[in-house]
């Protein structure tokens, strides 16, 4: 497929159509006349959202055949450009007003529209989410699929839409978070393996929470092309080939569609109402008392020797528990060598076995829980398993790593279970490493009820930890602790993302971003903090988005298909 240029633009919208058609226009054309194939708009490109009423919405929203849309279809026809749009658009009746996209042909037919599924909070209170089933179109530039805003900030809709071979997302934005730059947009492509054409209304009248800019267009190994910044209006453009998109690789992970397991994610295609996640739907119940869990980040791999390293994680497992610990995390694989397990599975399972002794007897006698990523050995088969041990050293919990990497393959074999350990601490998931890629894996332990997700891990990029992780957190409202191995490649400390109570009258950017807290890299080092369980009881992002109960699993068959 040939190389496509495509762009983005990022404005303001007032409240005349009529001029906002113009400005959409002056836009497309300055990008027609740089050679761009496709242009994406903002979200509510056609009016400002200043409606008293949704009957109001109703009243100032366009028809798919009105003025504004007929406009952009006459504007892509002389130009011979795609145009993709944000338009609210009437429903059948009022006061039915559906967020729309627009997707126009360059003969200006409409290709296709998209009825936004997640709403961004307030937008609950003027606007009807979608249910149409996904569609993504086969253009001659490449397959498209439309997308809007809030659409992106949970991995839903990107999913369904690059499972169903979308190499294009067109993502029309009204957002004042400072999330959808640095997190959604550029891990949606990252996690996707698609190129990702983002517009974003920027500026406006309102000083408190101006609209966030920071309009991009990434390709399918997270590498932004262009960016117009947070600041101003402005036209990006960028050369894309499609086709690339075909290619679902990560380097140093595998294919990230080839080690997806549709098997074991069946509970997101369940009803709402059927999942464990569903007693855990909105705000915390207001009787429900403050449930602080104080977690230790064990930060210790393997120096120098095997005893060295075990006595090193044995002093952090007793001084964690001095400090008031209940439950400590060590990296992954952390008493092995880099490669030793691929080296010699057998070795290091044996090895790994006496480990989880001398561990068993140090959480018995210093009453701590544990979580420990060893390598198990089962019959001739071995696995990358978190053994959960509890305050008596007994195993509570154990989860056999189920998506592994190229370099996991030359020796272990997957799990089979993404089950929640339901134990007296709360309710805790587990995942290993690079499954932070997979977005089904933390969403199938969010939706089971997980309240903390274990981690260990050894963070290969910088993105690992400051996008995917940080992602996982807010598109599930979970605790998340993630604890790294002093050698790790991207050379980062361990973090923690903290599920934040939604509170009343905070600042949009602390409503979405959730909270993090770091140790330094490259040396042994330890974290203890107060985890208020709570806190992942309440699934609210502001009064009215709940980023769980919003989902529409009956349209997800493809992520078991």
């Amino acid at each position: 497929m040939a190389v496509v240029r495509v762009a983005a633009a990022q404005f303001f919208s007032g409240a005349d159509p009529e001029a906002n058609l113009a400005l959409c226009a002056g836009y497309v054309r300055e990008a027609a006349a740089q050679g761009a194939r496709l242009v994406v708009l903002p979200e509510n490109a056609n009016r400002v959202r200043d409606y008293g009423s949704r009957e109001e919405c109703y009243e100032r929203s366009e028809a798919l055949d009105g003025p504004f849309v007929t406009g952009l279809r006459a504007l892509a026809a002389e130009l011979g450009v795609y145009v993709a749009a944000g338009v609210d658009l009437r429903g059948d009746a009022s006061p039915v007003v559906h967020i729309g996209s627009v997707l126009v042909g360059p003969d200006g037919a409409l290709v296709g529209v998209h009825h936004k599924h997640v709403l961004w909070d307030y937008e609950y209170t003027l606007f009807t989410p979608g249910d149409h089933p996904y569609e993504v179109f086969d253009t001659e530039i490449g397959r498209i699929g439309l997308l809007l805003c809030a659409d992106g900030i949970v991995p839903d809709t990107p999913r369904a839409l690059a499972l169903m071979g979308a190499q294009i997302l067109c993502n029309s934005l009204n957002s004042r978070g400072p999330d959808e730059y640095r997190v959604h947009v550029p891990l949606r492509a990252l996690e996707n393996r698609v190129w990702h054409v983002a517009a974003n209304t920027v500026g406006g009248p309102e000083h408190e929470w101006p609209w966030m800019g920071g309009s991009q267009i990434v390709a399918p190994d997270g590498t932004r092309l262009a960016d117009a910044g947070e600041d101003e209006p402005g036209l990006i453009v960028a050369d894309i080939d499609p086709a690339m998109a075909d290619d679902k690789v990560m380097p140093g992970v595998g294919d990230l569609f080839g080690w997806r397991r549709p098997d074991l994610y069946g509970v997101l295609t369940q009803p709402l109402a059927d999942v464990p996640a569903a007693a855990m739907y909105g705000p915390a119940p207001a009787d429900m008392p403050p449930r602080p869990l104080p977690v230790a980040l064990l930060q210790v791999s393997f120096s120098r020797n095997t005893e060295w390293t075990v006595l090193r994680a044995l002093g952090q497992v007793a001084h964690a528990a001095r400090q008031g610990a209940r439950l400590g995390v060590l990296p992954e694989l952390f008493c092995l060598a880099p490669g030793e397990a691929a080296a010699d599975p057998a070795k290091a399972a044996g090895l790994s076995r006496d480990v989880l002794q001398r561990l068993a007897a140090a959480c018995a006698e210093h009453k701590i829980w544990v979580a420990a990523s060893l390598v198990e050995a089962e019959g001739d088969r071995y696995y990358s398993s978190v053994y959960l041990l509890d305050d008596t050293g007994a195993v509570a919990h154990r989860y056999r790593k189920t998506h592994l990497t190229d370099a996991d393959r030359a020796w272990a074999t997957p799990g089979d279970s993404l089950a929640v350990a339901d134990t007296a601490l709360g309710r805790i998931g587990f995942m290993v490493g690079e499954e932070v890629w997979a977005p089904e894996v933390a969403r199938v332990l969010a939706v089971n009820g997980a309240e903390l997700i274990a981690h260990p891990t050894s963070w290969t990029t910088p993105e690992a930890m400051h996008v995917a992780a940080t992602e996982r957190t807010e598109e599930n409202r979970v605790h998340l602790v993630s604890v790294t191995r002093l050698d790790a490649p991207a050379g980062l400390g361990s973090q923690i993302v903290r599920a934040d109570d939604f509170v009343p009258g905070q600042p949009i950017a602390l409503m979405r971003y959730p909270s993090g807290y770091w140790t330094r890299p490259g040396f042994e080092e330890q974290l203890v903090m107060d985890l208020d369980l709570r806190e992942s009881n309440d699934k609210m992002m502001g009064h009215h988005l709940d980023p769980l109960a919003t989902r529409a699993p009956q349209l997800y068959g493809s992520f078991t298909a």
